[in-house]
């Protein structure tokens, strides 16, 4: 492998990536704790808990293998082809996990909260159903478009080998012919662009919804009722934050990875590119913990108890 296809990550890359995989691990777990508490104590389930619980334990299980393979980024594990091929895929199995998994929670919130008059409506009484068999048809979709790893994954043997693509210090991809090239290429897209799209849609659809529910609330404000949200307002919110921020990196995932493509072996796009594939992983629990009343409300509660009694005692 030549010098332009190694990468080469600071020490401050370093640590803000293990960082990032840190705060990454810990929020999913809170989340994934909070949903199994909520179950253990008999809290009766929202719909979209299934959901929220399985993406946030796929997010868990990427950030710990994440986490181990980052350890290569930087030392060389002198793993072999079949630990390259088994970590490498793996990875790429629980991104392709989170991605069909935040499909189906934005489509699954869409039939949720969509008016009666909606087209939409009839899917409710089978969308759990209906969602689940489309989030394992889509994995298993979405995955097997990966499988040339398994075949072009292999052990850096000798650092003084060319057209090598660098994964890690121990890891590369073995070269594609062009026609095999451009077929990936063109199911990569299709698969991202079916995805997104269908996730696009809900969201702007989500937005609707919202406009319609400000209209109604500016109405019953100037009848001189309570314009205070209302849940549906607030999980469109969420909703609509969480799509937002996980379109945004997808849509800048891509291009980094189509300009790795075309300025090959660019160590800091690599770098950035690491970076931007987990920050949805890390950031996508915080946003659903900062929104969940169930914990929030009693978080404020005691934190008000708190500022009470200290002020009693002063």
């Amino acid at each position: 492998m030549n010098k332009d296809t190694t990468m080469y990550c600071s020490a401050y890359i370093r640590d803000v990536f293990f960082c990032e995989i840190g705060v990454g691990i810990s929020a999913n777990s809170c989340l994934l704790l909070f949903h199994i508490f909520m179950f253990i104590r008999g809290h009766r389930p929202r719909l979209t808990d299934l959901p929220i619980g399985l993406m946030a334990l796929i997010h868990l299980l990427m950030l710990l293998l994440a986490a181990y393979i980052a350890k290569d980024f930087f030392m060389s594990s002198g793993w072999d082809d079949i630990t390259c091929k088994l970590f490498i895929f793996l990875h790429r199995f629980f991104r392709s996990l989170s991605v069909c998994a935040t499909c189906m929670l934005s489509v699954f919130q869409t039939i949720i909260l969509c008016p009666q008059s909606s087209h939409l409506a009839k899917f409710k009484p089978n969308s759990p159903y209906h969602l689940s068999c489309f989030f394992i048809f889509m994995s298993i979709f979405y995955t097997s478009i990966s499988s040339h790893i398994l075949i072009a994954a292999i052990a850096t043997q000798n650092l003084t080998s060319v057209n090598l693509i660098y994964i890690t210090k121990s890891c590369s991809f073995l070269p594609m012919s062009s026609s095999m090239q451009r077929t990936f290429s063109t199911l990569l897209a299709f698969r991202n662009a079916f995805l997104i799209g269908l996730m696009g849609l809900s969201t702007c659809y989500m937005a609707t919804l919202l406009c319609r529910h400000k209209t109604r609330s500016q109405r019953l404000q100037n009848s001189k009722l309570s314009p205070k949200a209302t849940p549906e307002q607030r999980a469109i919110w969420t909703l609509l934050m969480f799509m937002s921020f996980f379109l945004v990196m997808s849509t800048f995932d891509s291009i980094i990875s189509y300009s790795r493509t075309i300025f090959q072996g660019n160590p800091s796009l690599y770098c950035a590119q690491i970076l931007v594939a987990h920050s949805y992983a890390v950031v996508s629990p915080m946003l659903v913990l900062s929104n969940e009343n169930r914990l929030t409300n009693p978080l404020i509660s005691m934190y008000e108890r708190i500022v009470r009694l200290d002020f009693l005692c002063w």
